[in-house]
């Protein structure tokens, strides 16, 4: 196998050039046998095989620098940097993470995981490289995809005042995580199927230079010019009319032909992009036919395609999904604003039955919070669906756009605490902080799959802004015999007694009710209320409750600064409770990836954790009060 030649970083340059095909071959599948054991990210990956081969043959690492945004497509990358035995481990609690990692690897220039953010981190990386006095490359390799998001045409406005080499790779297929929208998109489609255009720079170029004397010279002068051969022939040359080379479009499954792109843009004195066309998916059926379902694979079966896990139950996304199709059915003012994810927030449902009400704004949540506000402004009811960890990226829209105004947008924020295998970057574990420092901003999470319906029907019929923040997976179907109302600030008292009482919220529910039941089984009295609402908090159920409490644990999946703990303690402080309080949530860190059973021991929030914490620091306060 040519593959097992490759155990460090640079090997590749050790190959025979007739073996560089096979190793494709073999890469992707290897990537088809270890993926479809552990899930990860598949068809951006299978897209980038000879793209990630060709950079690692022009370039020298770890001294060049590659910055992958997002990183979801960088395991090519980690094979050929000698971390193929890696993928055992692959996005598992202790194992290599699906990102690139500065701590895993020298070769891992900058850690990422949202997009749109390589030529910022890549600019940063060619400016210190020439005050420093330094001599290597820098590459930024970003998908069209991410040129939906707004910074990257802010980095991009930077890169033409630089005076020296900084390589930009745009990588084009056609995708983001779903189909690619917008005008970007329609702009590199014209571009990367513009024969005319190839051929006539290439013919007007071989007539040129056979001019006698003159020919080459009236080429290289044409190619000095602001307005080059591209420009005479493409209206509009985005890139160039910015200040920034271009070349292209190269075909990004052609090793040589990469290659001596890479060479003649490591020539330049300034920032170049080299425009790559990829297929995403590429090698495997079913991940072309169905990119966006092999985005993030589960474990699956390599023959068929299909997932080796049955669903059997739904997943808060699809009780989401189901229900804001409901409501558009119902409320003609309702319209639903999805960042280039309409699959993965639960929105196709709503946008194949009101495509006129449906937006697809790309990956841009800074964009579609204002967008919302826009419309809200204008009198329909926007409801944004995004991941927890996406919409932190807007908060100063959420902020001065929304916010100030009053403006009635609803925030259904989808994958809220810990997601798992995708680590540090998408774990959504700090919006209760981040959403409850806002002024006029509601925030709601529900215990179980009927709440979050009854939540999402109060949250289109309120008249401000609001949020309910639900978790990944599967929807918790117990409880079902409580379901009183939703109204404004006021939590739901599922049992009262006394002595200890559990204040949990969202998906702590369901781990309060299972450490309650431990309690009740060791002969304590102990009372469960569902906090429901993080801002406002219930104040009135807090006074009433406390003085026949004298232990008060809250439950939240968010981080301890800034979340639904420090709220509680803060008011039993003001009305001068004497209950003692011992807050439940996660570390105010970042936590790494791994499943989600696994992550939650180790951060201390699951039942048998909580148990032991509350037997280990009240019971005693407890028993001395019964004494």
């Amino acid at each position: 196998m040519v593959l097992e030649k490759i155990n460090q970083v640079n090997d590749i340059k050790k190959l025979d050039k007739g073996e560089l095909p096979v190793l494709a071959e073999e890469i992707r599948d290897f990537l088809l046998e270890k993926i479809s054991i552990s899930g990860g990210h598949l068809a951006s990956n299978l897209g980038v095989v000879e793209l990630t081969m060709a950079l690692h043959l022009a370039f020298d690492l770890p001294q060049d620098k590659l910055i992958w945004d997002v990183g979801h497509q960088a395991y090519t990358h980690k094979i050929l940097t000698g971390r193929r035995d890696g993928f055992d481990t692959l996005r598992k609690y202790g194992g290599m993470s699906g990102f690139p990692k500065r701590k895993e690897s020298c070769c891992d220039a900058f850690d990422t995981g949202h997009s749109s953010t390589s030529i910022s981190a890549g600019l940063g990386y060619a400016n210190a490289r020439d005050i420093l006095g330094e001599d290597y490359h820098v590459v930024s390799i970003i998908g069209d995809g991410s040129l939906t998001g707004g910074m990257a045409y802010e980095a991009l406005n930077n890169a033409a005042q630089l005076k020296s080499n900084f390589i930009i790779v745009l990588n084009d297929n056609n995708m983001s995580i779903s189909e690619n929208v917008g005008g970007m998109s329609t702009y590199l489609g014209e571009l990367r199927t513009n024969e005319a255009y190839t051929g006539l720079k290439s013919g007007v170029t071989s007539t040129l230079n056979r001019i006698p004397v003159y020919g080459e010279r009236i080429v290289k002068h044409i190619h000095k010019t602001k307005n080059g051969i591209k420009q005479l022939f493409i209206p509009g040359m985005l890139f160039e009319e910015m200040g920034i080379t271009y070349l292209g479009p190269v075909d990004g499954h052609n090793i040589p032909q990469m290659c001596r792109a890479f060479q003649e843009a490591k020539k330049l004195e300034e920032a170049v992009i080299v425009h790559v066309i990829t297929k995403k998916g590429k090698g495997y059926l079913p991940a072309e036919h169905s990119p966006a379902r092999f985005h993030g694979a589960e474990p699956f079966v390599i023959e068929t395609g299909l997932p080796k896990k049955k669903k059997t139950k739904a997943n808060y996304t699809d009780v989401f999904s189901f229900v804001i199709k409901k409501l558009g059915e119902t409320h003609p003012e309702v319209a639903a604003i999805t960042a280039a994810m309409p699959d993965g927030t639960g929105l196709k449902r709503f946008a194949g039955a009101f495509p006129d009400r449906f937006f697809d704004v790309g990956i841009a949540e800074e964009h579609a919070v204002t967008f919302a506000a826009g419309l809200a402004a204008a009198g329909l009811t926007p409801v944004v669906a995004v991941y927890s960890s996406f919409l932190q990226r807007a908060y100063d829209q959420m902020l001065h756009d929304v916010c100030i105004q009053k403006l009635h947008v609803v925030f259904a924020i989808d994958r809220a605490g810990l997601v798992g295998s995708d680590g540090e970057t998408h774990q959504g574990i700090f919006d209760l902080s981040y959403l409850s420092t806002i002024p006029n901003m509601c925030v709601m999470a529900p215990k179980n799959k009927w709440e979050l319906s009854d939540m999402m029907k109060f949250a289109v019929s309120y008249t401000g802004p609001i949020a309910v923040r639900y978790p990944r997976g599967e929807a918790y179907d117990g409880l079902e015999e409580f379901r009183a109302p939703v109204a404004l600030g006021k939590s739901e008292v599922l049992y009262d007694e006394e002595d200890i009482l559990l204040l949990a919220v969202g998906s702590m529910v369901k781990t309060a009710e299972e450490v309650r039941s431990y309690l009740k089984k060791l002969g304590y009295s102990c009372s469960l209320v569902n906090a429901r609402f993080v801002k406002p908090i219930d104040e009135e159920m807090l006074r009433e409750m406390e003085g026949d409490h004298r232990l008060i644990v809250t439950m939240e999946e968010n981080v301890r600064c800034g979340g639904f703990g420090m709220y509680v303690l803060q008011y039993l402080h003001e009305i001068g409770s004497s209950a003692r309080v011992i807050q439940i949530a996660l570390p105010d860190d970042y936590i790494e990836h791994g499943n989600v059973e696994i992550l939650k021991k180790e951060a201390g929030i699951d039942a048998e954790s909580i148990e032991k914490r509350i037997l280990g620091e009240a019971i005693g306060m407890l028993s001395d009060a019964r004494g």
